[in-house]
C-alpha cells in the first residue's frame, strides 16, 4: 500500500499532538511526519501561524518539483490567492504533492475533516 493510500485511511483522529510552536496536529499528520520524515513541514506551517492566527481555515500545499526542490503555499481556501509561498531548496519528501488543512489551529489531513 502506498503512503497516499495509507493517508486516505485517516478519517478522524483520536488524539491531538502539540507542536512546540503552538499548533496542534492529528494522528494522520503525525503518521505522515513519522513515515515521511517530514516534521519540517509542521515546523514551516507552525512558523507562519503568528501572522495568520486570525485565519480559521488554511489550505497548505507542498508541491515537489523534478529536481527535488519544492514549493510550500498557503491559501485561505482553494481558488483564493496565495498568502504564503516558500521555496524549499531540497527535499526527499516521498510524495509529489500533499495538502494539509489548518482548522482553528489544528493541522489535519483533508480526509480527517
Amino acid at each position: 500500500m502506498s503512503l497516499e493510500d495509507e493517508l486516505e485511511n485517516f478519517t478522524g483522529t483520536e488524539r491531538h499532538y502539540k507542536h512546540p510552536l503552538g499548533i496542534k496536529y492529528t494522528d494522520g499528520v503525525k503518521y505522515l511526519a513519522d513515515k515521511a520524515g517530514a516534521y519540517w513541514i509542521l515546523d514551516c506551517v507552525a512558523s507562519y501561524q503568528p501572522k495568520f492566527r486570525n485565519k480559521d481555515f488554511q489550505v497548505w500545499k507542498l508541491k515537489k518539483n523534478e529536481n527535488n526542490t519544492a514549493v510550500l503555499t498557503m491559501r485561505e481556501d482553494e481558488g483564493q490567492p496565495e498568502l504564503v509561498r516558500q521555496k524549499i531548496p531540497y527535499t526527499d519528501f516521498p510524495l509529489d504533492e500533499i495538502s494539509l488543512w489548518c482548522e482553528n489551529g489544528v493541522l489535519i489531513l483533508p480526509s480527517e475533516h
